[in-house]
C-alpha cells in the first residue's frame, strides 16, 4: 500500500535547546505495521510552544526532535495492516499518543515525555518527531479522516485554519468529561487565552450559556463580539476578575446558579482565587473540570453542596470522532469564521513561535505550513 516517497524532506529540528530549531534535510520515514506517513499541509502552533523549545516550560523530551503537535496532512504511505485510510485521504493527525498495550503510558507528541517508563520509551524509540515537517510518521489510530468535500467545499474552511480544530478539542473533552448538557450555564475561566476562548465556543455550540471570566476587559469584549457575530442568539456573558474571592462570587451569582465551571489557569497564576470564586456560585451538585494548573481550588462550598472536582487531561479519542461529527454537520462557526489564522513557512519559525505566544484568543491560530 506504500506510495513513492521522497528519500529526505525537510524538518525544523531541536538539537538543544540552547541552539534552537534548524531547517534541515532528514531521512524520510517508510511506512510499516500500525503507522501511516502524513505529508504534513498544516501544523498547529500552541501559545507556549516557544516556552517548551526554549527551556522556560521546563518540559522534558528526547533530543534532536522534530518540534510540533497536531496537525492536518494527506496520507502519503501506509502499512500493510491499513483497512480504511486511503493514499491522499485528508486526515486530522493528533498529538496525544498512548501506549497499545498501556493506555495509561500517553505522551504530547515532540512536547513531553510523559509520566511513565512507557511513555518515555515511546517518544524516545518509536514515536519521538512532531509535524513541523513535510513528513511525519503517525500512529494509524491517530490519523482521523476527514470528509473533505464537506469541509472544504460546503462549510468553507481552509486547512490551515481547519488546523484549528486542535485548540477546539481540548475544552471539548473536559465539557464532555463533566456532562455539559445545552441548556446549562458554564463558568469558563479565564476565558481570555486560546483555550479559554476555545472553550467559550465549544459551550456555545454545544448548546450552554457561558459566562466568560477574564482580567483582559479589551479581550472579554472582543469575545463576546465575536460570540454574537457567528451566534446572534448565543447566552454569553463576560465578568472582569479582580483577584477578590468574594466580590468576584457575588458578580457570577448575580446571573443566577451556575451548573458547571471550566478551568483553563496559566501556570504563572496557580495561585489565582478565580476558581474558587466560580465554585462559591455553583448549584448543590455543581461540576468542574479543572484542565489548567490551579492549586488554589477547595472552596467551602465543594462538600456543603456536594460539587464535583474532576481533573481532564486533554480527550479521548471518542471525544475527537464526536467533535468532528459536529464540525462536519455545520454547528462551529463556517469558513472564515472559524479562525483567524497566521501561517508560517517552516523558516519563519521563530516569528511563528513569537506570533503564536501573542496572537491569542477566541477564534485566533498560528500554523506552520511546510
Amino acid at each position: 500500500m506504500a506510495s513513492t516517497l521522497p528519500t529526505e524532506h525537510r524538518a525544523l529540528v531541536l538539537d538543544t535547546l540552547e541552539d534552537g530549531f534548524h531547517v534541515k534535510k532528514v531521512t524520510t520515514p517508510q511506512p510499516g505495521l500500525g503507522n501511516a506517513i502524513v505529508r504534513v499541509d498544516a501544523a498547529g502552533v500552541i501559545s507556549y510552544h516557544r516556552e517548551v523549545y526554549n527551556g522556560g516550560r521546563g518540559y522534558v523530551f528526547p533530543k534532536p526532535i522534530v518540534g510540533g503537535a497536531s496537525a492536518i496532512g494527506r496520507i502519503a504511505a501506509l502499512g500493510p495492516d491499513t483497512v480504511a485510510l486511503k493514499p491522499g485521504q485528508l486526515v486530522y493527525v493528533d498529538c496525544v499518543i498512548h501506549g497499545r498495550d498501556d493506555p495509561d503510558s500517553l505522551f504530547l507528541t515532540a512536547i513531553h515525555e510523559g509520566l511513565t517508563e512507557g511513555s518515555k520509551k515511546l517518544i524516545k524509540d518509536v514515536w519521538r518527531d512532531g509535524c513541523f515537517a513535510e513528513y511525519a510518521k503517525v500512529p494509524l489510530e491517530n490519523c482521523f479522516a476527514l470528509d473533505e468535500a464537506q469541509l472544504c467545499g460546503s462549510l468553507g474552511y481552509s486547512i490551515p485554519d481547519l488546523t484549528y480544530i486542535c485548540h477546539l478539542l481540548v475544552p471539548y473533552g473536559g465539557l464532555r468529561d463533566i456532562r455539559l448538557e445545552p441548556g446549562e450555564t458554564v463558568v469558563v475561566c479565564p476565558a481570555t487565552g486560546n483555550y479559554g476562548g476555545a472553550g467559550v465556543q465549544v459551550a456555545i455550540t454545544m448548546g450552554a450559556r457561558v459566562i466568560a471570566m477574564g482580567r483582559n476587559e479589551k479581550e472579554l469584549a472582543r469575545l463576546k463580539e465575536h460570540v454574537l457575530k457567528n451566534s446572534p442568539n448565543a447566552g454569553i456573558e463576560t465578568v472582569k476578575m479582580t483577584g477578590d474571592e468574594m466580590a468576584d462570587a457575588a458578580t457570577l451569582k448575580a446571573f443566577g446558579a451556575v451548573d458547571a465551571v471550566l478551568d483553563f489557569t496559566p501556570p504563572h497564576a496557580s495561585q489565582s482565587p478565580h476558581v474558587k470564586s466560580a465554585i462559591w456560585g455553583l448549584r448543590r451538585g455543581g461540576r468542574v473540570s479543572l484542565m489548567g494548573w490551579n492549586e488554589n481550588v477547595i472552596a467551602p462550598p465543594v462538600i456543603g453542596r456536594n460539587i464535583s472536582l474532576k481533573g481532564k487531561l486533554m480527550y479521548e479519542r471518542e471525544d475527537i470522532v464526536q467533535f468532528l461529527k459536529m464540525l462536519e454537520r455545520g454547528m462551529f462557526p463556517r469558513g472564515k469564521n472559524l479562525a483567524d489564522t497566521r501561517a508560517f513557512k517552516l523558516e519563519d519559525w521563530k516569528e511563528a513561535l513569537d506570533v503564536g505566544a501573542e496572537h491569542t484568543g477566541i477564534g485566533k491560530f498560528v500554523a506552520f505550513t511546510p
